[in-house]
Formats: structure tokens, C-alpha cells, sequence
């Protein structure tokens, strides 16, 4: 596998005009609070959105439609796993994007951080950029989400070889090569490591990069809580 690029500081920041060669997949399960607001953040920088509707029952694949963002329907909730690897196969099928960028519903990654993170993977010639929230201090989970995080990503770490800073963090960049190698069986959070253990068999070059993820009393609510990092190592143990 290439050597990791690992730097504190991102390079130079992508230009403001539209990322027209990179759809941003979003798994989407009952978030119709936000996900408007997000969907139309999002396609200023990202024109091309497609959100996995993976059974809501509220109005979360309307309210996505009416911003603007192509949506695929689950009939019944399969999970985050299967909802991303839906939007993947979605965009490798449907598309000739170059590039297609995991991006979460609730509001906690932010669109700049997308767009530089495709820019990087342009100007370096990478296959894959992992966002981390642990590159810089943007970004504070609190000392024990942070101690939680950190032993999700030694475990991810032992598993799949890679030498991560940040396993869990859904903002990642895939080129459509590396995107073809993605096959996502585990439904829950252990997908998480699954991907990083499948894009990292492909030999393809790769980095993460600093990212800042914003932490709300929603996104807590939704799945930044200490409870779900908890859950998140539970899943790794016992996938």
C-alpha cells in the first residue's frame, strides 16, 4: 500500500467553483429535521447529491428530494452500511463521476472540508482521502468520547493494517476505482472498518486529512453521543 501523506495543516484550499466530477452519497434514516438545510448547503459547493433513504418514516426523502438531491429508497431500514453501499453502487452504475464523497446527514461535516479533500485527491493523484477530526484541534469530542474514538481506531488499526488517526469518521473522498472494490456486508457500525479494510486492500494511494466536525445537541442526539462510541466498539469486537 502507498505511504499515508499524514499532516496537520490542509494544503492549499480548493477554489469555490462547483465540484462537478464528485457526488456526495448521504445515508439518510429520520433526519427530515435537517437534512433540507443540509442537502442545499451541500449542492452550493456539490451540485450532484444522492441520499439513500434507508426506511425513514418521517419526511427525511421529501424534504432531501425538494433540496435537490436525487434519492434511493430502502423499503425497510438495512442500516448505514447497506445504505452507503447502495449510494456507491448508485453512483458507479448511474454516473461517470470521477470521484464520490461519504458525507453524513446530520450536519456534522462540513462541505469545504469535502471540497478540499477532493482537491487534494486531485492535485496528489490519491485514491482515497479519509477525513480526521484528530489532525488538528478544530474539533473537541470530550475526554472520553476522544478515549472511546481512540480505541476504535487502534482496534481498526490491528484489523486492517492501516495506520489511522480517525476509523470512525464518515467524510471520506473515493476515487471510482477504488469505489469498485467497496463491498459492504457489515450493516452496522463495523462498516466503518470494513471499508477502511477494503479500500486499504486495493494498494491504491491514500491520506487522511484534517477535517472539523461540528458537534450539535441534534447530531449528539443522532450519533455523536459517548453511548453510540461506546456501541461503535461493541460492533468491532463482535461483527
Amino acid at each position: 500500500m502507498a505511504a499515508m501523506s499524514q499532516t496537520s495543516l490542509p494544503p492549499e484550499r480548493a477554489s469555490s467553483s462547483p465540484v462537478t466530477d464528485a457526488w456526495l452519497v448521504v445515508p439518510l434514516f429520520e433526519e427530515a429535521a435537517v437534512i433540507g438545510e443540509v442537502v442545499t448547503e451541500a449542492r452550493k459547493v456539490f451540485p450532484n447529491v444522492v441520499c439513500v433513504d434507508d426506511g425513514s418514516t418521517d419526511d427525511s426523502a421529501r424534504r432531501a428530494r425538494e433540496a435537490g438531491a436525487v434519492v434511493v429508497h430502502h423499503p425497510v431500514n438495512l442500516g448505514q452500511g447497506a445504505a452507503l453501499q447502495t449510494g456507491i453502487e448508485w453512483v458507479l452504475e448511474r454516473t461517470d463521476a470521477d470521484y464520490l464523497v461519504t458525507f453524513d446527514a446530520d450536519g456534522q461535516h462540513q462541505v469545504r472540508d469535502a471540497a478540499d479533500m477532493v482537491h487534494r485527491a486531485r492535485t496528489e493523484g490519491l485514491a482515497v482521502v479519509f477525513g480526521s477530526r484528530f489532525l488538528d484541534d478544530r474539533t473537541r469530542p470530550g475526554l472520553l468520547r476522544r478515549v472511546v474514538l481512540k480505541l476504535a481506531v487502534w482496534v481498526t488499526n490491528r484489523t486492517t493494517g492501516l495506520r489511522l488517526t480517525d476509523a470512525h469518521n464518515g467524510l471520506r473522498v473515493i476515487r471510482r476505482d477504488a469505489a469498485a472494490h467497496v463491498d459492504l456486508r457489515q450493516d452496522r457500525m463495523a462498516h466503518a472498518t470494513e471499508i477502511v479494510a477494503q479500500l486499504g486492500r486495493t494498494g491504491l494511494p491514500w491520506a487522511e486529512h484534517p477535517v472539523h466536525l461540528l458537534y450539535t445537541d441534534y447530531s449528539r442526539a443522532k450519533g455523536q453521543s459517548l453511548l453510540n462510541s461506546v456501541n461503535i466498539l461493541v460492533d468491532l469486537v463482535f461483527r
